[in-house]
């Protein structure tokens, strides 16, 4: 392929919205949320009034503004009107708990904040006491000593030409996951994201303006930005948001409703939907789901296609490099790897040396690619250690076959040393999801009474409930599939796994 190349000048909010204007598809539907339906026109009507009202109260070109909205038409304006002045988009999710907001007003030293009502007031200590602020817009009316954005937005000009930033200019900040310390923000540039959606959202996704998107994850995630409002716009299609938190009923409800074709998913929602319905259930015209954020067992990957018939396309991204760079593609998945490179990425699998591994053997994934953030903003050494010249290191364990397909081994940090072997727990989690009475599992170590680590299987189980018998049942099935160093020597069966915002497993919690 010919890799994307932009403009030295080039703001990345002309390229997703106002391009879609002027090639004529303004009246096309762009979003669907809880108060009606909007086109591409109403779209930038929205983001053109929200950027004029930030401008007048001194918000400008590389001020941080902070966003913290459940997902409606709102965040779309938000997200582009922020680009278009020039500034920067920093977004967390607004279910944070409030203390949390002191932390990312002062990290971001945002100039402006732009959330709900309900929220502005239940962390207006914060707001007030953020010197930097400039401007509080508040959705639902005026609150938390702020302004409200219908008035001050409806007020502002609905006309409103992008400023004149350079592709390398800093356009958003991705939050990590902050499985250590508080999350860090990748730096982003406005080329970046354009990049990865040319490469994967067009040529992987096979996106085009008859499709309609449909989100799991919700939109302050880097991962539902992208498949849930940057690709969608990218083309022209159209995309259905939801504040509500994710369930299954509530899912096939909007995909009946709205049928929609690509649907942006985890694991985890991917195995409550298969458990909601029987075999046989129809997702109407959907033609593809996305799966990320946690490697999608084979086991789960089979469930699906069982009961829904619809492709699940599992891969794998990061905050670092926006989205996703290593996918399944469409007539060619292999359930339990992640896939092949995406079109303009390069990855190499390496040991300990810093030399390439043979294939099929493990070692920690270095990926390159045109959408990499620039830095961890003030993390300097982890901007060094992770971010090392056009490579990225991701701090996953890979194995890659002969003909270039990724298979997920675990986080370095995950890997448990067990009789002086390294075992990965995803390999037994794997095992485990094939016993008939498991539904969901997590593997960590433990230290035995000799001071020896071995495995302990953390058990949902499902069909009975659980039990020593069960319990046994479970360690002996691992026995007969794998080699028995690796087997659980406990199980600790509870009601649920805990899990981050974004849906990963935090292991950490496990054993405490």
């Amino acid at each position: 392929m010919t890799t994307p190349s932009f403009p030295e000048r080039f703001n990345m909010a002309r390229y997703f919205l106002d391009e879609r204007i002027e090639e004529g598809r303004g009246d096309r539907l762009a979003v669907i949320d809880h108060a009606g339906r909007y086109d591409y026109r109403a779209v930038q009507a929205q983001a053109n009034r929200l950027g004029n009202a930030l401008k007048a109260r001194g918000v400008g070109p590389e001020d941080r503004v902070l966003i913290a909205l459940t997902d409606r038409v709102e965040f779309a304006a938000a997200f582009f009107g922020v680009l278009k002045i020039g500034a920067v988009v920093t977004m967390v999710n607004p279910e944070l708990p409030d203390g949390d907001y002191d932390y990312y007003l002062s990290y971001t030293r945002a100039r402006a904040f732009l959330g709900e009502r309900a929220l502005a007031e239940r962390i207006r200590p914060a707001l007030e006491k953020s010197e930097l602020l400039r401007a509080v817009l508040t959705v639902d009316g005026a609150g938390g000593g702020g302004e409200s954005w219908e008035e001050s937005a409806g007020k502002a000009s609905a006309v409103l030409e992008a400023y004149d930033t350079s592709r390398d200019d800093p356009s958003v900040w991705l939050f990590t996951s902050g499985s250590t310390g508080k999350p860090k923000a990748a730096v982003h540039l406005h080329h970046d994201f354009p990049y990865n959606t040319e490469c994967y959202a067009k040529q992987v996704l096979q996106l085009h303006e008859s499709d309609r998107t449909l989100g799991v994850p919700k939109l302050f995630f880097g991962y539902a930005t992208g498949s849930n409002l940057m690709f969608p716009f990218a083309v022209g299609a159209s995309t259905v948001l939801f504040r509500e938190k994710a369930t299954p009923e509530g899912l096939f409800a909007l995909i009946d409703e709205h049928q929609p074709t690509v649907l942006t998913s985890v694991p985890t929602m991917i195995n409550k939907m298969c458990q909601a319905v029987p075999e046989g259930r129809s997702l109407g015209p959907l033609r593809v789901t996305i799966s990320a954020g946690e490697a999608l067992p084979e086991e789960l990957y089979r469930r699906w296609m069982a009961r829904f018939g619809a492709e699940i396309l599992d891969g794998i991204g990061s905050a670092e490099l926006f989205h996703i760079y290593i996918s399944n593609r469409f007539g060619e998945v292999r359930p339990g790897s992640l896939g092949r490179l995406v079109p303009g990425y390069e990855a190499r699998v390496v040991g300990p040396d810093g030399l390439d591994v043979p294939d099929g053997e493990i070692g920690t994934l270095w990926v390159k690619g045109d959408s990499a953030a620039l830095c961890y903003w003030q993390a300097h050494e982890k901007s060094k250690e992770v971010l090392r010249g056009d490579w990225v290191v991701s701090g996953d364990l890979f194995r890659r076959s002969a003909d270039g397909f990724f298979s997920y081994a675990g986080r370095a940090d995950d890997m448990l040393k067990v009789g002086g072997i390294f075992v990965a727990p995803i390999e037994v989690e794997g095992c485990l999801m094939r016993h008939p009475n498991v539904l969901e599992v997590a593997v960590i170590g433990f230290e035995d009474d000799d001071g020896l680590v071995k495995a302990m299987a953390y058990v949902v189980a499902k069909g009975a409930p659980g039990s020593p018998a069960l319990a046994a049942s479970i360690i002996e099935h691992a026995k007969r599939e794998l080699a028995r160093y690796k087997a659980p020597h406990r199980i600790q069966f509870v009601d649920e796994l805990p899990r981050s915002d974004r849906g990963k497993i935090l292991r950490r919690e496990l054993g405490k």
